[in-house]
């Protein structure tokens, strides 16, 4: 590790073992830091796990495949939830987008379809009329994705999103909540795989905490 370390420059290398140092005391902490104060969750008789991502990112899209299969075989009486909030400004109509199609139920194709769009063909999809035409691909109306695109409920949810992100104490996506109370990432799990394992870990606490169990 130290002779490809010394391939980067002094200050590339400094930053690495800074960032390596900051993942194995958090790994060691058990993968997890705390959300001070707890956030409320949306459901009191579940467990609730949020994902934040952005459409645009790249780790969100390697985190893709791993989140999806996890959901799909997800523990009892735990809520899976995505949230898309627009954390930078560059990001707001993906945002948009990500809610329109959500409200229009066809939230999970329209995800995989604008990802390989953004992340396979390299296509920034920053334009709502070419993010219409992906929309109108996976089935929905192209004229009625647009116009809920601008629509109050979008922006109400838009609006949450970035509450929710900013109580939460989040500084980068793909990040995931678990009830309010416990924040992961990559970074501070050791991996994507290690992101799962501590989604788990926190659900079986709460879940016990709450009589779940």
């Amino acid at each position: 590790m130290l002779a490809s370390l010394r391939r980067f420059t002094v200050a590339s290398a400094t930053s690495l073992a800074l960032l390596a140092g900051v993942a194995t005391e958090a790994v060691a902490a058990g993968g997890y830091e705390l959300v001070q104060p707890p956030q409320n969750t949306a459901t009191a008789d579940q467990v609730e796990v949020i994902e934040f991502f952005w459409l645009g990112c790249p780790h969100c899209y390697a985190f893709e495949p791993t989140i999806e299969a996890w959901a799909e075989n997800k523990p009892e009486n735990v809520a899976f939830v995505r949230e898309a909030p627009p954390l930078n400004s560059s990001w707001e109509n993906h945002s948009r987008a990500f809610y329109a199609a959500q409200a229009l139920g066809h939230e999970n194709e329209f995800v995989m379809a604008m990802f390989e769009a953004i992340h396979e063909k390299r296509q920034p999809m920053r334009d709502p009329k070419k993010i219409a035409d992906v929309a109108a691909a996976v089935g929905m109306d192209r004229d009625k994705f647009l116009s809920t695109m601008k629509s109050f409920g979008v922006q109400t949810k838009m609006n949450r999103a970035t509450q929710l992100a900013r109580g939460s104490g989040l500084t980068g996506v793909p990040a995931v909540v678990i009830n309010g109370k416990y924040r992961t990432s990559a970074q501070l799990a050791g991996g994507n795989a290690g992101m799962i394992d501590v989604i788990d870990e926190t659900i079986a606490m709460e879940k016990q905490s709450m009589g779940l169990e």
